[in-house]
């Protein structure tokens, strides 16, 4: 039942998303081509579910839904285009096909990555369906930007190429995660709570705990996988962390001690959701999942 509803998530952001990227045909086409390569190429669209579920949890319409998930996955996309170039990760492939500057050309690239940026703000600030207050908006385009930006992933990006070749401590290397990967995850669930426009505060709270402890959880989880994960389950080369000597929960706690303890914050998120009942079954399934997923 849970499931069924994840995946129709799924294939309603993928349809959102085809809806409000620009069309490949539209001028500049060589541009919006690239955009709506490394959007729609794929990928576990964690993000997007995580704004349908958490606002299916407080009685938010799926189509007030609809934007704020686009907009996150908008952000997201353009972080992996980044993130993927010869200047940062230098990855070849992105769910199993070629990235973005390898299919489109590095400027084109970067470009894209650009655009997508500047597009997640748009689609907050125009989208038609979202029937939240000019306030609340606001509130959801800052909840936003600060999560994208020095104070969150884009920070996290530049804790994390300057700690290459560095041991951290656990509590060094949580900072460097609650803002490269945590901060867009926290930004998912509050944005998708806030869609609903009578959300009270007895219930955001809970939920941005809820999200702080998946968003370290998940990057544990990465980690794992890229000690552990089988290249074409995860359509991306395995490795690269030790390649690029980057520290890491495996390196720093082993990887049982790794496991253990992304198994404690998922349980941690779990009970943050103690006062929701069945309609945070989607919250509680994703918590599972995120912690034992395999790619």
């Amino acid at each position: 039942m849970i499931e069924t509803m994840i995946e129709q998530y799924r294939v309603r952001v993928a349809q959102a998303l085809d809806q409000r990227l620009p069309a490949a045909d539209l001028h500049p086409g060589d541009l919006h081509q690239a955009m709506r390569y490394a959007v729609l190429g794929g990928g576990k669209r964690i993000r997007p579910i995580l704004v349908y579920a958490a606002g299916t949890a407080v009685g938010a319409t799926l189509e007030a839904l609809d934007g704020p998930a686009c907009a996150v996955e908008f952000i997201h996309a353009y972080s992996l285009i980044h993130d993927d170039l010869p200047a940062m990760d230098n990855d070849d492939l992105r769910h199993g096909q070629p990235t973005c500057h390898k299919a489109c050309g590095e400027a084109l690239a970067i470009l894209a990555g650009d655009a997508l940026q500047a597009l997640a703000f748009q689609v907050l600030c125009q989208d038609a369906a979202m029937n939240q207050s000019p306030t609340i908006r606001l509130r959801m385009l800052g909840i936003l930007a600060q999560a994208a930006g020095s104070r969150g992933m884009v920070g996290g990006q530049a804790i994390d190429l300057g700690a290459v070749g560095r041991e951290l401590s656990l509590a060094e290397l949580e900072n460097m995660h609650i803002h490269k990967t945590g901060a867009l995850i926290r930004a998912s669930v509050l944005l998708g709570a806030l869609s609903h426009p009578t959300v009270e505060s007895t219930q955001l709270e809970p939920l941005d705990h809820y999200a702080k402890c998946i968003g370290l959880a998940f990057q544990i989880r990465d980690d794992i996988l890229d000690v552990i994960g089988d290249p074409t389950t995860l359509g991306k080369a395995t490795g690269a962390d030790r390649a690029l000597d980057k520290p890491t929960y495996p390196a720093l706690l082993g990887l049982d001690g790794a496991r253990e303890h992304a198994r404690s914050l998922g349980q941690d998120a779990l009970a943050s959701l103690a006062s929701f009942g069945a309609e945070a079954g989607a919250l509680r399934w994703l918590a599972h999942y995120i912690v034992e997923r395999a790619y």
